[in-house]
């Protein structure tokens, strides 16, 4: 007799969820809200714009330049927003979008124009439409980039937008119908090292206190070359452009670096010979995540600061290492993607 109660109630429940899973079913039939066209670039709060990490040179999985040294490649998502799957062909209108990269200039700083983000529009070759087949949600926007000759102790933003056109409606919200794309071109040995070893002193008293930073970003400027800004220099210094230290890599997991300037107000003079060395060692709890470093030694140069204290000149002596570590997911085949930023 229990067994029969229990059966019974078995029965009941799998019915009643049954039933439910039926309406619930039948409740999605029907779109819920509006399909909408928008990017997926997520705005930081911080920055008010999207962080884009784009390989200086793009490579094909042998290791080969894909388009050429200098040129490289983004898609950008373009999605349909809804409860239902896209059932259409879709033909989206993308155009460049100065006017909201304006806005966000003004608004974030006002009359500090040295601050402003720079449209570099001339860098990218986007395509005016992009298109999300039937059945798909998602349709990948191509953006072709030429960085040959970029300098980036500008800010580059590339501003796009969804613009009108026939078949589909614009995601209003101000984060999707428009992208604000910061383009951070990398190489083999740009981003973020640690600065703990490295020491600016002033030249002829290292024994009284020095400058040091947390982190020193390097810029890419080719495919074996970066710059740095030297001293307590950074991207917020107004007159950061003139205080560019360049460093060119030559060998592949270890060999030497020349260190040089082009500006000749720095009277940047070389020391030594410095050299670098690259190792990677696999993460004790996530097997699949590599550590790769890169660390320079024997840094050692003296340069004028010129522009600090109007009409003074105070020279400098930096010297030490620095060490680069990316974490890289071994199971991700795309070099931007694997990179954890």
């Amino acid at each position: 007799m229990k067994t029969s109660v229990y059966s019974l109630g078995v029965l009941v429940l799998a019915l009643a969820f049954s039933s439910l899973f039926t309406s619930c079913t039948d409740d999605w039939t029907e779109e819920q809200y509006e399909q909408l066209i928008g990017f997926r670039a997520p705005i930081s709060s911080s920055t008010g714009v999207t962080a884009v990490y784009v390989p200086y040179s793009r490579k094909d999985t042998l290791g080969n330049f894909k388009y050429g040294s200098g040129q490289s490649s983004y898609e950008l998502p373009v999605v349909v927003s809804g409860t239902l799957n896209n059932k259409r062909n879709i033909v989206v209108n993308v155009a460049h979008d100065p006017d909201t990269l304006d806005i966000l200039n003004q608004a974030r700083f006002q009359r500090r124009t040295d601050y402003y983000y720079t449209d570099m529009s001339q860098f990218a070759t986007v395509p005016a439409t992009c298109e999300i087949e039937s059945g798909k949600d998602v349709g990948l926007l191509d953006i072709k980039f030429n960085f040959k000759g970029i300098d980036l102790s500008n800010k580059y933003v590339l501003p796009l937008r969804i613009a009108e056109g026939s078949g589909y409606k614009v995601n209003g919200r101000k984060n999707y119908h428009s992208a604000l794309l910061r383009i951070y071109p990398f190489n083999d040995y740009s981003g973020n090292y640690s600065g703990s070893m490295l020491s600016t002193y002033l030249d002829g008293d290292t024994g009284n206190g020095s400058i040091v930073k947390n982190t020193v970003t390097g810029y890419v400027v080719d495919d074996n070359t970066i710059f740095f800004y030297t001293g307590n220099f950074d991207e917020d210094r107004t007159d950061r452009a003139n205080y560019k230290v360049f460093a060119t890599f030559h060998g592949k997991d270890n060999g030497t670096v020349d260190f040089y300037v082009t500006n000749d107000s720095l009277n940047f003079k070389c020391n030594k010979q410095a050299s670098f060395r690259i190792f990677e060692q696999q993460d004790a709890k996530q097997p699949y995540l590599m550590h790769r470093y890169l660390v320079i030694n024997n840094i050692d140069y003296n340069w004028t600061d010129y522009t600090s204290l109007p009409g003074f000149k105070t020279n400098y002596l930096t010297r030490g290492s620095l060490t680069l570590e990316r974490k890289i997911n071994t199971q991700i085949p795309d070099e931007d993607q694997a990179v954890e930023w």
